[in-house]
Formats: C-alpha cells, structure tokens, sequence
C-alpha cells in the first residue's frame, strides 16, 4: 500500500470518529489534521462534503509519511521560517471558537476576543461566581439564613456552570457523584473508602482512556477532566474521613485525622453541595468536608479565632476579619497571569513541539531550549485559573486559617497552589555551602535543571493527546527520563530526608499535655 493510501485511511479513520461540524469548506481546508505542517493534508476519501472531523492535536503526526521532499531553497529558509509559521498555525481559525460541548450564547464575544469559546465560557462562570460568592458572604450568611439554604443555593449555582462549560460532558460528574453516594449510603463502614476508591478512580481512568484513545480529544477540545479529577478527590478524602470517624477507634487517628474525622454520614444535600457547590466545581480548590460544612453552617472563621487567646492581645470579643485583602491580592496576580498568557501563548503555542521541523531537523539543544520556553509560556493560563478560583472561595468567606506569626488574617486555608513555592531542591544542597561560589554555581543549575525537568514532565498535561507527546519524547530521544533515572540510582541521599516521622496520635498528644 502506497504511503498515500495510508496516510488518507489514517485521515478517513479519523474524520469518521469524530462528530461533525457544520464547518463551511473553505475553513474546513485551514483546520487540517496537521497543525503546523507546511505542506498540505492527505486527501480524504470522505468526499468534500465530509471532511469536516474535529481537528485535534493528537492528529498532527498522522501524515508525514506522504510528505514530499522540499527543494533546496524551501530547505534553506525553513529553520528561520518554522516559529513564524507556527505562530501564525497557533492562532485557530473562527470555526475553532465552536468547538464546545458548551454553552454557545458567548460565541461573539470569542468571535471579537479570537479566544476559543470554551475559555470565554469558563472565565464568564468563574467571573459570576466571583459576584456570586460576594453576594453568597453578604446576603446568604450563617446569620441570615439557614444552612439548607446556603446548601442549596451553591449546588444549583454549581451544577448550572458545569453545565453552561461543558454541556453533556457534566453528564460524567453527575454520573460519579450518583454512584459514590449511593456506596456512602450502602457500603459498611469498614468498606466504604476502599469502594469509593476504586470506583472514583477506576471512572476517572475510563473517562481518560475513552477521551484520549477512543475521540483522541485533543488540545483544541473542551476538557471536562479538570472538574472530574477535583470531585475524584473529594469523594475519595470524605470516604475516607467517614471510614475514620465511624468505623476506627479515636486513639488510633493522628491528631489531623481526629479534626477532619466525619462521624455522622453527610446527608444528600450536603453529598452535593460539598462536591459540586460553585465556588470549586470548575477549578478547584479541594477542600475538606468538615472544613466545608463548618463554613456553611457558620462556625468556620470563630473556631480558628478562638484557637489564639484574644484577651491577652486586649480584644473582649472576636473580631470579623475581611477577605477583602486577600481577594484583592489574588485577583492582581490573576490580571498579571492573564497578560502573560495572552502575551507568551501566542508567541510561542505548543504546537510547534509537533512541527515537522522541530520533530526532525532541529538539534537536540533547541528542542530542549524550546521546550522549556513553550512550557513556562503555559503555565500563567493554569495560574490564571487556580489563582482566580481561590479568590472565589475567599469572596465567599471560605478559606480562614487563623493568624499568621504576625498577627495578621490568613486566608490560605485552602489553595489550589503557591506560586513562589512550587519548586522543591533541597536534598543535595548541604553538599554546596561551603562557599559562596559554589552556592551560587549550584543554585543556577538546579533551578535549570529543576525547570527543565518540570517542562519536559508536563508536557502530555498541556498537548492533551499521546500521539505528539510520543512524537515529542522520541525527539528528546528520552533524554531526560534517562538521566532522571540515573540521578535517582546513583547520586547519594540525604539521609534525614529519608527518615520516617512517626504520625502523632492523640495518645500521645495527651501524654505530652500530662508531663
């Protein structure tokens, strides 16, 4: 079989599963299956009136076999013309807007924007649900009216945003919660968080594989699994503090397990609200179910007041600490992650690790140094989101952790992360402190090697799709998983990063308090 023939079944396989759109042909031609490719995509044998399969990234390594050779000059200038090539491929046509199981209603404003809809879709829910959430502190407080209340307005408020985003997709997250609390409801006490586990996380890996092989839903689709892995983790953390609260004995909890132990099964209500409620159904953050319900119920921000002796600091009454601050706070980090995004996305888009000419003409060093500028140019869109998200949950009142070490309002209870912290290096660098040279030589190349193993290591996260990640890999020639695995077999540890901290439980906390 000529290579023609095959890269036009693997074409026609597919445009066939995939659902169609009513894409006019003229885009149809822009929104080939090769994304950056320079040359044009294999014919398909569908016909011109059935071309029009969703374009994905996991797509764009189909194909190169019928490429034909480019002259001398069109050699010459491909390396200076290949970012400008894929700068121009990043920007996806109008039609790309309509690929959302979504809502469509904010079609225009993606239209006017050029930003794909169902980005516009998220950041208009997670928008009102910053409005929601002031509105939920004010007007929906513990002391205006009664938890069922509260309960039920943030799971409706929840589930119509999963649904405005993702369409028929929340059918999966109304599909899990369904399941596992009906586990919550019949499984015995003994078992319960072994069947929640399995079954949260075996529909999870379902839902992964039938994404990924079956559709081959790429980058350039709506991902329903950010919301599905945040309600996997909350099911599997509350089954597990039920399991602690009713079927282990108190003296055998750790001192954490004992506070978050749940010792009454969540009723259905509080089953929703906890895992679908608005403020962190889209993005997160995870939270603890009795953090949660104390929030609801109101004695969420007293019971971490009352944890500081207030008289001796001259207070005679609890104080009422504002978020204010820290959603001020959040929300300017979110408008800088924001200009970044638009700023750097564009400049340098993933998909240029799937072009023909960085899979197989650059050399190894500017595929490594590209893979590095094309994944920090991906993370502020994920800053973006989680930052924005912990800033809903904090205009809702949720989120106090007491005070601070200088009597100041802490508002990180819970989050989704810390942007200054993400990066661990500290096993090896007691070997380099005997100079001030040596310090610095190690902190420069730590802090690259250290990014460049995080780029190379979430780059299936950020292309979506396994045909380019493989493609990109075997570019790399594995280079990194190698010499990972060499640092870990070889290089000497720590011995105090290896020694076992012994769990405190309440037996010995009590022992303490005695002596």
């Amino acid at each position: 079989m000529s290579a023609e023939r095959r890269g036009a079944g693997s074409a026609a396989r597919w445009a066939a599963a995939l659902p169609r759109h009513p894409w006019p042909q003229r885009q149809r031609q822009v929104c080939a299956p090769r994304v950056c490719n320079r040359s044009r995509p294999p014919a398909s044998p569908l016909g011109p009136g059935e071309q029009g399969g969703r374009p994905h990234l996991g797509a764009a390594t189909h194909g190169h076999s019928v490429r034909r050779a480019p002259s001398g000059a069109a050699r010459a200038g491909a390396g200076a013309a290949a970012s400008r090539r894929c700068r121009m491929a990043a920007a996806p046509p109008s039609s790309l807007s309509y690929r959302t199981t979504g809502s469509t209603c904010l079609h225009p404003l993606s239209e006017l924007l050029g930003i794909p809809l169902d980005q516009v879709n998220f950041v208009a829910c997670q928008l009102f649900a910053l409005l929601a959430a002031f509105w939920f502190r004010i007007y929906l407080s513990p002391g205006k009216t009664s938890p069922d209340v509260r309960h039920a307005f943030a799971t409706i408020f929840g589930i119509y945003f999963v649904i405005f985003c993702f369409g028929w997709y929340s059918v999966h997250l109304f599909v899990l919660v369904l399941m596992c609390y009906g586990i919550m409801v019949t499984a015995s006490v003994s078992n319960i968080h072994r069947y929640s586990f399995f079954v949260a996380m075996g529909y999870l890996t379902i839902c992964h594989i039938s994404r990924i092989y079956i559709f081959h839903y790429g980058i350039l689709t709506t991902d329903f699994s950010g919301p599905l892995m945040i309600v996997t983790q909350k099911i599997i953390a509350l089954a597990f503090q039920v399991h602690d609260g009713l079927g282990r004995r108190a003296e055998d909890l750790s001192v954490e397990q004992h506070r978050l132990a749940v010792r009454v099964k969540p009723s259905f209500l509080e089953y929703l609200s906890y895992l679908l409620n608005f403020m962190s159904v889209i993005a997160g953050p995870c939270n603890n179910f009795k953090d949660y319900v104390d929030f609801i119920e109101g004695r969420h921000i007293h019971m971490k007041l009352l944890e500081v002796n207030w008289k001796q600091k001259g207070f005679h009454s609890l104080p009422e600490p504002s978020p204010m601050g820290a959603v001020i706070h959040k929300l300017c980090m979110t408008l800088v992650s924001l200009l970044l995004f638009l700023t750097l996305t564009t400049t340098f888009p993933v998909t240029c690790l799937v072009d023909d000419w960085f899979v197989y003409k650059a050399n190894f060093l500017t595929r490594l140094c590209y893979l590095y500028v094309v994944m920090q140019a991906s993370k502020p869109k994920y800053y973006f989101a989680w930052t924005l998200a912990d800033a809903v949950n904090n205009a809702a009142g949720f989120g106090f952790s007491g005070v601070d070490k200088n009597g100041n309002f802490s508002w990180d209870l819970l989050s989704n992360l810390n942007i200054w912290k993400i990066e661990m290096r500290n096993n090896y660098r007691h070997y380099f402190l005997s100079s001030k040279a040596l310090k610095l030589v190690y902190d420069v190349v730590t802090w690259a090697v250290t990014q460049l193993a995080v780029s190379y290591t979430v780059a299936p996260f950020v292309m979506l799709a396994v045909e380019p990640t493989v493609s990109l890999y075997k570019s790399m020639y594995f280079y990194l998983h190698i010499t990972s695995l060499l640092i870990i077999l070889f290089l000497p540890i720590k011995p105090q990063a290896h020694i076992q901290k012994q769990p405190q439980t309440l037996n010995s906390v009590n022992e303490k308090k005695k002596d």
